[in-house]
């Protein structure tokens, strides 16, 4: 057996620990080298209809985006080798990736993410497998790098996270194809991948090489084992601004949050920004380091006191201090209003 399988069955063993041995499991497949070896993987426990000792059954799922000439027939195509590794049952789903100002591969993302979670649900499969590689979560970070984004954005993927299970987070791109290799398997190249109208792609073919050739080896591993440190970073500070969110926020009528501004300003400042984006994603919003930043001024009780806009039509603005209200009453809430 070539070295790079057995790590890959290995890992995949290893998620599926982790996802609490899930009993039907869903690989999303697009034909690409890690889908395709993440799938001959998962099937060499599917043919044996068990892993780690617990029952598994194992489908797939092949989106067609309709993005390209000829991608129905790469997926009818992807789809039979599927069914020849022994994944059953095995699905074709085309989807309509329509814009929305999000950008064209964040668009394609959520349609592809809305088919696979409902054909989960139709099946009742407690997990979804996906193919991202460490080389994927080095890619992510230095983008997120380049964008400025926060601790959970720089965490990174998770090996498992809701439905979804990554097991080749510590694999190389150059495993995948290895394995596809040694299991006889012509996987598809999506030329996407080498489009440069892309930022992913001018990452994956041109920034990262650069990287490794300057800086020498091991710039992926160090990105992605920055990922993991801030990844549990994240997690426990998300907890700690769940919790106080849940003590300080009141709801008194529909689409209208209200939050305390001293409890809410006397918070660290990591807890505080969440706490605040919180109350936006209640209300269907979407924060943004700008506006966040507007509405936690707000605290300062100086200057304008809204209201501040937040994308999703959202507002969020200060309470004033009621005419004859004696000296010591409370006010200066935040209010966050939905206007959906």
């Amino acid at each position: 057996m070539h070295p790079a399988v057995g790590r890959a069955r290995n890992a995949v063993k290893a998620a599926l620990e982790e996802a609490c041995w899930p009993s039907r499991v869903l690989v999303a497949c697009s034909g690409g080298p890690d889908s395709l070896a993440l799938a001959a993987a998962v099937a060499h426990f599917a043919r044996r209809g068990a892993v780690g000792g617990h029952p598994l059954e194992v489908g797939a799922v092949v989106v067609d985006h309709r993005l390209q000439e000829g991608s129905g027939e790469v997926a009818r195509t992807t789809a039979a080798v599927l069914g020849e590794l022994g994944l059953s049952p095995v699905r074709v789903v085309a989807v309509e990736v329509r814009s929305s100002g999000e950008g064209p591969e964040a668009a394609a993302r959520s349609a592809r993410l809305a088919a696979l979670e409902a054909e989960a649900a139709a099946w009742g499969a407690g997990a979804v497998l996906l193919g991202h590689t460490l080389d994927d979560q080095a890619e992510q970070v230095l983008l997120g790098l380049a964008r400025g984004s926060g601790t959970r954005s720089l965490g990174g993927m998770r090996a498992v996270r809701g439905l979804y299970v990554r097991p080749f987070l510590g694999l190389r791109r150059a495993d995948t194809l290895d394995v596809c290799a040694a299991e006889g398997l012509e996987p598809w190249f999506d030329p996407t991948n080498a489009d440069p109208r892309y930022m992913r792609s001018r990452v994956r073919a041109a920034i990262m090489p650069f990287l490794e050739a300057e800086l020498g080896p091991g710039v992926a591993e160090g990105l992605a084992r920055t990922a993991a440190i801030l990844g549990h970073d994240a997690d426990f500070l998300d907890a700690e601004a769940a919790r106080a969110y849940a003590e300080l926020v009141e709801r008194p009528r529909e689409r209208e949050l209200l939050l305390p501004g001293e409890p809410v300003r006397a918070l660290p400042a990591a807890l505080r920004s969440r706490v605040l984006a919180l109350a936006v994603v209640e209300l269907g919003g979407q924060p943004t380091f700008e506006r966040l930043a507007a509405v936690e001024r707000l605290l300062e009780r100086r200057g304008s006191a809204g209201p501040v806009e937040v994308p999703g039509h959202v507002t969020a603005h200060r309470q004033p201090r009621r005419k004859g209200a004696p000296r010591g009453t409370e006010y200066g809430k935040l209010v966050f209003v939905s206007h959906r």
